[in-house]
């Protein structure tokens, strides 16, 4: 038997089997955990051919080896499946606490796989695992479907994490998300319609019994102080105030999405403006703290609103890009509407970016009489009207009326609708929308998100240049941080704790494993998940050359900035040339055998090269 290994649980909905099997010391060094086992198991088992809703999809949840250690925000969870909106890989990850409750049970993930024939949840303690009837949450919002799981297994406040999907994710919304308790999301790439095209209304699991194997907790304990202490004085309004100073910062350098970037600006009254400051937020609005594992950061609360026609609503803190989705970018200056609409797309089960992109597409297109009211039921789209908003997103995750074109996501309804519309739309080619920033101003991720994989970033840069730097620079610094995002999503920890510092991460990976990681071996196993997510996509029919490309509005030119007048448009042939050929692609952006074997992906080439 293997010094480290791991147990996973197979699902499979269609006969409501459930087994246990066991990862191999050899695949954990190879994979880690998290994203990295996510993209081997669904590379295995998903053929190309096999749709986003086919019951023959796997939907995984994958924990890691630094999950319920010491390591701050050490409860995150990365979901893994094949998604709607790009009919590619999706990743994405949620804080709290379920990656912890997994490994506290023994697991390193869950693969589910199959169709039930009614709604069901599944529940997980030390000792059992049970699929239940779930018909009598369906229809409920994640708020609630959490609250009802736990008081029928009489179950306190963190004595049991739930993972479920709302109405949105049960119709199949194209952008529907998974929620974690209340307000924690693994959303990008449609993830919530997954589960729900499978009838899995939620997942609970109670913490277990079980110790996470640790070989020098002393020396884990050591390195979690050092990545606090490095976020305390590196990042210290991050560490106060989470992300709720994103608005401010964000406007100074012209970086907010604003009116579905018809402007770069956001003109707010200064009475109005001091409200979306972090400190006004926390001294106004703020319950109690309601932190994730280990984490000591002051980033999540429970928020009661105490002013305005939603005085009285209780909610998970927004994060900056629900502020920004829900306040700049549909023109909303009300801090107490889009704390409101931040907890409707929560409870309704949204992705809050793509959600807010769809929003404030479809206002600009009332603006411009391609939508009319007629159209919305009677509803008068204008920008700032946090009532129509509301309506419009019960539309979305109902799939009523119009919502129902709008539920496919910004690119399909605007091709739907045709005509200037698709001028309107911000989104890549592939079908993915861009995180909550005008990117216009912030090309580094900008075209990290058309070229992601994974529906979402792939790279938060760790080297320092500005946000509009030339484009060689900026290929060459993407490629040089490509797979450290990956390898910090597979150990699974939270990256404001982390800050996606690879050789921290590597040393707490050997003090609780007994590895021998370096700062290249852990490189290395996030290129090659890079690599696997990359072939996984152009085996299921994606030419990245032709997609890995902004829509027109996304890739338009700001209007103020550093970036003003000017954009990447003329040059990003050039650029996908140089990123391809330094990544060890081909022209058409699909990896060559040699970069395959290099990163031991050598069975892969016989699926991407015929004649090899």
């Amino acid at each position: 038997m293997s010094e480290y290994f791991g147990h996973m649980l197979r699902v499979n909905l269609d006969n409501d089997k459930i087994e246990r099997f066991t990862v191999d010391e050899l695949t954990l060094k190879k994979f880690v955990g998290g994203t990295g086992l996510g993209i081997k198991f669904l590379y295995d088992e998903v053929s190309p051919g096999i749709e986003w809703n086919d019951p023959r999809n796997r939907l995984i949840f994958a924990a890691g080896p630094l999950n319920a250690t010491p390591i701050n925000g050490s409860g995150s969870v990365s979901v893994i499946s094949k998604g709607p909106l790009t009919n590619g890989v999706g990743t994405s990850q949620a804080n709290g606490f379920f990656g912890a409750y997994l490994r506290l049970c023994g697991l390193f993930g869950i693969i589910v796989q199959g169709k039930a024939n009614s709604m069901k949840y599944l529940y997980i303690d030390s000792d059992s695992v049970e699929l239940k009837d779930a018909e009598w949450l369906s229809g409920m919002n994640t708020y609630k479907t959490y609250d009802a799981i736990r008081e029928k297994h009489g179950a306190k406040e963190r004595q049991v994490c739930v993972a479920s999907i709302g109405p949105a994710g049960e119709n199949l919304v194209k952008f529907a998300g998974i929620f974690f308790d209340y307000g924690h999301s693994a959303s990008h790439n449609g993830l919530g319609a997954v589960m729900g095209s499978k009838k899995l209304k939620a997942i609970a699991i109670k913490p277990g019994k079980n110790r996470v194997p640790i070989k020098d907790i002393r020396r884990v304990s050591e390195i979690a102080r050092k990545l606090l202490d490095n976020v305390k004085t590196q990042y210290k309004e991050m560490y106060e105030y989470g992300t709720l100073t994103g608005i401010h910062n964000n406007a100074k350098v012209f970086q907010l999405p604003v009116k579905n970037y018809t402007t770069s600006t956001w003109s707010v009254p200064e009475d109005k403006w001091v409200k979306f400051s972090g400190a006004y937020i926390r001294k106004k609005f703020s319950l109690k703290r309601n932190n994730c594992w280990a984490c000591q950061f002051h980033h999540c609360y429970i928020m009661n609103i105490t002013e305005g026609p939603y005085a009285g609503e209780i909610l998970e803190e927004p994060e900056y890009e629900q502020l920004a989705a829900w306040a700049s970018n549909i023109g909303n200056d009300d801090i107490t509407g889009a704390m409101i609409l931040s907890k409707d797309v929560d409870c309704l089960g949204l992705e809050t970016n793509e959600a807010g992109w769809v929003i404030g597409f479809a206002i600009e297109c009332y603006q411009k009489g391609i939508l009319t009211k007629e159209m919305l039921d009677g509803i008068e789209l204008y920008w700032g009207n946090v009532e129509g908003v509301r309506r419009l997103l019960e539309m979305i995750a109902k799939r009523k009326g119009f919502g129902d074109i709008l539920a496919e996501g910004v690119m399909r309804a605007s091709r739907k609708i045709g005509g200037e519309a698709v001028n309107l739309a911000i989104h890549t080619l592939k079908g993915n929308t861009p995180r909550g920033h005008d990117h216009r101003n912030r090309w580094t991720e900008q075209f990290d998100t058309c070229t992601s994989n994974t529906g979402t970033l792939e790279t938060w840069g760790m080297s320092p240049i500005g946000p509009t730097p030339n484009w060689e620079e900026l290929v060459d610094s993407m490629v040089h941080d490509k797979g450290a995002m990956m390898f910090e999503d597979s150990l699974v920890t939270c990256r404001f704790n982390t800050r996606t510092n690879v050789e921290l991460l590597c040393q707490a990976l050997n003090a609780v494993t007994g590895w021998d990681f370096s700062w290249e071996d852990g490189m290395t196993v996030g290129k090659r998940i890079v690599h696997l997510l990359r072939a996984f996509n152009v085996r299921h029919g994606i030419n990245h050359r032709e997609v890995d490309r902004p829509s027109p509005r996304y890739g338009s030119v700001p209007d103020v900035g550093p970036a003003s007048g000017r954009s990447l448009k003329d040059v990003w042939d050039k650029m996908l040339d140089r990123y391809y050929t330094k990544m060890g692609w081909d022209l058409s952006g699909k990896p060559l055998p040699d970069t395959l074997k290099k990163y031991g992906l050598d069975h892969v080439v016989k699926d991407l090269y015929e004649h090899i």
